[in-house]
């Protein structure tokens, strides 16, 4: 083989040899979403990891070289050995579809969470639920947009404002060549809820509305939070069981750090696990994100659906509120319904910011917080809804 013939071969086997003009789009996309995280700290924690599994899979060459399968042989005594490895995301990603890494986020989730605020106050609950009006409305449209009522319900899920719930929705729904698609527009609304959710707040609710001051939340004993873990599994698991490998892994972690005796439990799913998982999740979904397959009509239709979704949400929230404003003694401030997205705990600093905007010595942070936390039960069994439905 002469000079010139290797020189060929080495450029045949660069990555701009076999680049794609796709490739150098999503690399785009890939910087955009290291400005959000690392400029504006949208959500740091996950768009670093969603934008490097962007970067990766989009260096092109790279994604083959990640992801091939690996290589059997078949000895002649019958047994099967591995003759090559596979690609680092071949395994990685197994945590993404065999839907392993959502629950254990949840766990983490239920370690850091406290119940206090929806416990001292069970309206919130409504508040959550009235929250998930995006993911209805959205799989309603979403019929109309796609031809797989699946899609549409993986879709329509971006509406809880949970990324972990988006992933394990459209895994378990059979969607996982859109779980790219949905999982970022999933995290980038989520990333974004400082920008989205305002304008909706601002434009459904008047001033003398946001200006309302909420009593201080009652104390909550110690064990009502214990108790309440329990009963919420028992009950949701009785009516839903599909709920339950999120909602069981939230409650799981919540008791963790409720009942005191388990606390390098607690301490670990909220600190080395979540972290560890966080990493692997983010990293695998950017990864999904594949330019060549990535970049269509149905993929927009899938950021566009699930932008009305989060919107659809907000207002459920909000308007709930408004509503009860009629018939209760003690009027609730409609900022805190549009903190029941699950996104915890943005959602419920929005609710905080902005009604401090109108009045600065008005805390609503706590008050935010129950329907912030009845959002992630909501999103959960909103999921075990759908899987039951079109699972």
């Amino acid at each position: 083989m002469n000079l010139g013939e290797m020189l060929l071969n080495l450029y045949e086997s660069s990555g701009v040899a076999q680049s794609q003009w796709q490739n150098y789009v999503m690399l785009i996309v890939a910087f955009v979403l290291f400005y959000l995280a690392i400029v504006r700290k949208f959500e740091p924690l996950l768009l670093v990891c969603i934008s490097f599994g962007v970067l990766l899979a989009n260096i092109p060459g790279a994604y083959e070289e990640l992801h091939h399968s690996p290589i059997y042989e078949l000895t002649a005594d019958g047994e099967l050995i591995t003759q090559q490895a596979g690609g680092l995301f071949y395994y990685l990603s197994k945590g993404v579809e065999w839907v392993i890494f959502p629950p254990l986020i949840f766990l983490g989730i239920g370690a850091m969470t406290d119940f206090g605020p929806l416990i001292a106050n069970p309206k919130s609950l409504l508040l959550g639920a009235a929250a998930q009006l995006g993911i209805f409305v959205t799989l309603f449209f979403g019929y109309f947009l796609f031809d797989s009522s699946t899609l549409a319900a993986s879709v329509a899920i971006i509406g809880g404002a949970d990324g972990p719930t988006a992933i394990y929705v459209t895994t378990t729904l059979g969607e996982a060549d859109n779980l790219g698609a949905i999982a970022i527009a999933a995290y980038s609304y989520m990333a974004l809820i400082p920008a989205i959710q305002p304008p909706i707040m601002k434009l459904f609710t008047t001033k003398k509305e946001r200006q309302i001051r909420m009593k201080q939340l009652r104390t909550v004993s110690r064990t009502e939070k214990i108790i309440f873990p329990i009963l919420v599994t028992v009950l949701v698991g009785l009516l839903l069981p599909s709920a339950l490998p999120l909602l069981g892994m939230l409650m799981l972690g919540n008791l963790f750090k409720e009942c005191l005796v388990t606390d390098r439990l607690s301490d670990v799913a909220s600190n080395g696990l979540i972290n560890v998982v966080t990493i692997f999740l983010g990293t695998c979904v950017g990864f999904k994100a594949v330019g060549t397959t990535f970049l269509d009509l149905q993929t927009l239709g899938i950021i566009v659906l699930g932008l009305a979704a989060f919107c659809f949400g907000t207002m459920g929230g909000l308007l709930l509120a408004k509503f009860m404003n009629l018939f209760l003694k003690e009027k609730i401030n409609p900022l805190i319904g549009s903190a029941g997205v699950s996104a915890v705990p943005m959602a419920a600093r929005v609710s905080q910011n902005v009604g401090r905007m109108e009045c600065p010595d008005n805390y609503l942070l706590m008050h935010a917080m129950g329907p912030n936390v009845a959002g992630v039960i909501g999103s959960a069994v909103a999921a075990g809804i759908l899987i039951s439905i079109f699972g």
